[in-house]
């Protein structure tokens, strides 16, 4: 369900009744902890934290014209997806993730490559989202995709 919202909060007012309070919240736990340098716009029809081209004027390898994305924030169609570009791209992040995940929430953990499907809305570890985001920090990200994703050595 990608969003022709232009702005975050045109995506946050078009949002269905039931996922208004879920992603408002995450967007907060995100906002809190989003590293210096790091901004919110849209992206790929997603609330997206990237970093911009006057930080990185590099931009994204794939699409230079866009900026260096680091997470992303959408309700799907069936559940509320946090994209993160760091639990990809630097694996101890994602062992740490996926083991404080368990410990955290009753549900099993749903996750692709960097989704992370949140599909039972009282089951959603905010603050674990929160801890996410401030893993890296803007300077790392930028070493870890230059080194990990634009350079292969993944």
């Amino acid at each position: 369900m990608q969003s022709k919202a232009t702005t975050p909060q045109q995506y946050l007012d078009e949002l269905p009744e039931d996922r208004k309070e879920p992603i408002l919240k995450l967007r907060q736990q995100i906002l809190d902890n989003l590293p210096k340098g790091i901004e919110e716009s849209m992206g790929y029809g997603m609330l997206g934290y990237a970093i911009p081209h006057s930080v990185y004027p590099d931009g994204y390898h794939c699409t230079p014209e866009l900026p260096l994305p680091f997470m992303s924030l959408a309700s799907q169609k069936n559940f509320i997806g946090v994209y993160s570009m760091v639990i990809y791209a630097k694996k101890e992040v994602y062992d740490w993730f996926t083991s404080e995940y368990a410990k955290r929430c009753k549900y099993k953990l749903d996750m692709g490559k960097s989704c992370i499907r949140l599909k039972r809305m009282d089951d959603i570890p905010y603050e674990l989202i929160g801890e996410l985001t401030a893993k890296v920090g803007t300077d790392e990200w930028i070493q870890i995709y230059e080194d990990a994703i634009k350079n292969g050595k993944k």
